[in-house]
């Protein structure tokens, strides 16, 4: 018996979640970032943890962080120099790309720039056939002329990704050998080993993401691990991944591709447990924090994946939660473009200098710095107590937009707040779009630090009739380490026909794939729990372009029977496209596994039942929205209780979060805590 921490960092707080397994009680708090001193924040955290709630480092047996190091890393184009090796003749292999625009029907659509420029790509001799044939052997001395060239351009790290090396890997791995003999101050990553699919555009750009973020995600690793070690804590840390799971930090080092995700998709892990435990399978979940916002959609009570994420103006090919992202946390900064038109974000004060009213030495409007000149916040402690919002500080910042855009200073700031709104409203309908789904048919569920106080209005503007807000919704995103399970995922090209002739094939990758899945299991991650195999294949018609994923059944795949296969993925063909192909022959070009192990759970105690249906106001505020000033009830979220019920417009201020509920919804508590918001006829 011990206690379990899951810890997620953004751009303005640590957010720490504790399940206590002795006393089964969760516990949580909040700690200001610090860009200037990093590690400093964990080290306050873990001190906090041991002050407050008695958690000797020695006592925690589990330790799992999400971070946002690998995606802040691409955003930012702050990651490694890197150079490319590939096959001779195919150096330009990632300016083609795909040959399509980010936006199709812009006249002003540009593609992301390379993270590697054409001066750092070298052709190497050498040919491996699309059957895995060697048609020329490695040329060694064009790779040791093109290791002496990328040193002079004084790269940290080679990137290897020849032609059809997912098939045959062996002159990647002899390029690999040579580098490391050459200059073995220099990193090395395969293409083969990072993520060994076909295509050669998406397996390289993984491969250089993978390398991109490394010696970042290596070297904070590396500071979390001696922080822990140095603090007592003797458990090896467990970090998130893009694909909803957890892998040991050690094995993160090398694995960057697979965490780059890592913080966004522990906050929808977490909102979609959230979800469950509620009872509510058709949900939307909104997480805004300092920096952004970001949508993602759990159908029948399981989180959406997919292949081609977008992070920044880069895909990422590699299995992970499906989410969207924009610019707009509570941190954002708004500001009058040349032309004297008002915009909100990407930029973010983040928590150093933080909003203006933080008073931390930010004197630049935020949303945040918004929502306190409307009177949303000033009257309470945010973040545990760690400060009180400053109003005057707020309007001041506010004062610097109003001026300009010839509008009062409340007027200004729920300017800020609906501009806000419109980036998240375009968000959200292009999400659904993607999957043909109507938002007035989910829930919406908001989190993060910012997610309450926006999520309602967003909803409202949305039409959406059933929104949910979690009992710690500023920390969902730490908690959703607490319950992601151990897992990884291993790919394998076929490009097998379903057909009875390639039962045995099959069968075979099938059982290769498991021999893997169970040795990472069991002695990378020393799990010792029920493996938990899942598969999956991209399928298509022969000739088709493009595949889609089909999920299969576990004695279908490991028996062969192609029959079963193919109507598995004629029936998934016909719910996307509404109509299939009988007669035609289905062909799996992918197969892949997720192999998992259960993680154990912590759970919410159930609230006390209320005295009384309504409960009662601390007091009242005075409160800008809808351009007007407004009176209107302050719940204190500690006070709730199951069963009460209140109608917005209101407030309910707790220790993470300020929740901003406008007129029109009626809420009630559930047993759990959460309070669920439904609009009135």
């Amino acid at each position: 018996m011990g206690h379990r921490v899951g810890v997620d960092i953004g751009g303005t707080f640590m957010d720490f979640c504790l399940w206590d397994d002795e006393r089964e009680e969760m516990h949580s708090l909040k700690v200001l970032t610090t860009p200037d001193r990093p590690g400093a924040e964990l080290l306050k955290g873990l001190s906090l943890l041991q002050e407050r709630y008695g958690v000797a480092p020695e006592s925690i047996t589990s330790f799992v962080h999400g971070t946002t190091v690998g995606i802040n890393t691409v955003i930012q184009r702050k990651g490694a120099k890197l150079a490319l090796l590939t096959t001779a003749e195919f150096e330009d292999v990632i300016e083609l790309a795909r040959l399509r625009m980010p936006e199709a029907y812009s006249l002003f659509s540009r593609r992301g720039a390379p993270l590697v420029p054409r001066d750092r790509i070298f052709g190497v001799g050498g040919r491996v056939l699309a059957n895995g044939e060697i048609e020329a052997p490695l040329d060694e001395a064009s790779v040791l002329a093109a290791v002496e060239k990328a040193r002079a351009k004084g790269v940290e790290g080679i990137v290897i990704a020849f032609l059809n090396a997912y098939r045959n890997p062996a002159q990647e791995e002899a390029a690999a050998a040579i580098v490391a003999r050459a200059a073995p101050e220099l990193f090395v990553f395969r293409s083969s080993e990072v993520w060994p699919v076909i295509r050669e555009y998406e397996r390289t750009t993984t491969a250089l993401i993978n390398g991109y973020v490394h010696p970042k995600i290596r070297d904070y690793l590396d500071r979390l691990i001696e922080t822990l070690r140095g603090q007592g804590v003797t458990v090896e840390p467990l970090i998130t991944k893009s694909n909803g799971g957890v892998m040991s930090a050690a094995l993160g080092r090398r694995n960057c591709v697979g965490m780059v995700l890592s913080g966004t998709a522990s906050g929808v892990m977490g909102a979609a447990w959230v979800a469950r435990e509620a009872g509510e399978c058709q949900v939307i979940t909104l997480d805004i924090g300092g920096t952004s916002a970001d949508i993602a959609l759990v159908v029948d009570g399981q989180p959406q994946f997919g292949v081609g994420e977008k992070i920044g103006d880069l895909p990422l090919y590699i299995p992970s939660v499906a989410v969207s992202s924009i610019g707009d946390g509570g941190g954002s900064i708004a500001w009058v473009d040349g032309y004297g038109v008002l915009k909100v974000g990407p930029e973010s004060a983040g928590s150093t200098p933080g909003p203006a009213c933080y008073g931390r030495g930010g004197t630049r409007p935020t949303i945040t710095d918004a929502f306190a000149v409307c009177g949303f916040l000033g009257q309470h402690d945010l973040a545990y107590g760690a400060f009180r919002p400053d109003v005057a500080l707020a309007r001041q910042a506010i004062a610097t937009l109003a001026e300009p855009l010839g509008l009062g200073l409340e007027q200004a700031a729920e300017a800020i707040i609906r501009i806000a709104l419109s980036g998240m409203f375009v968000e959200v309908n292009k999400t659904v779009a993607r999957y043909g789904v109507d938002p007035r048919d989910f829930s919406l569920l908001t989190f993060g630090g910012a997610g309450p106080m926006l999520g309602c209005f967003l909803g409202r503007e949305l039409g959406m009739r059933r929104m949910l807000i979690p009992a710690r919704p500023g920390v969902v995103s730490a908690l959703g380490g607490l319950v992601a399970d151990v897992k990884n995922d291993f790919i394998r090209t076929l490009f097998a026909d379903a057909v009875p002739e390639a039962s045995e094939t099959l069968a075979a990758e099938a059982e290769a794939l498991l021999a893997r899945g169970e040795d990472w299991l069991r002695n990378d991650q020393k799990f010792a729990g029920e493996a938990r195999p899942g598969w999956f294949a991209d399928m298509r018609y022969r000739g088709q372009s493009f595949e889609i994923e089909v999920p299969l059944d576990d004695a279908d795949v490991r028996a062969g029977d192609m029959a079963l296969i193919a109507e598995a993925f004629h029936r998934a063909h016909e719910g996307i496209y509404a109509f299939c192909d009988r007669d035609s022959v289905a062909q799996i070009v992918n197969l892949r596994l997720v192999m998992s192990g259960a993680a154990q759970k912590p759970f919410l105690r159930p609230l006390p039942p209320a005295d009384a249906a309504p409960p009662t106001a601390e007091r009242n505020l005075r409160v800008f929205f809808d351009d007007a000033w407004q009176e209107v009830p302050l719940y204190a979220r500690a006070s709730l209780r199951a069963g009460h019920r209140f109608a917005g417009p209101c407030v309910v201020a707790q220790d993470d979060t300020t929740a901003c509920i406008p007129p029109g919804f009626a809420a009630s508590v559930d047993r759990m805590g959460n309070i669920l918001l439904e609009a009135a006829e």
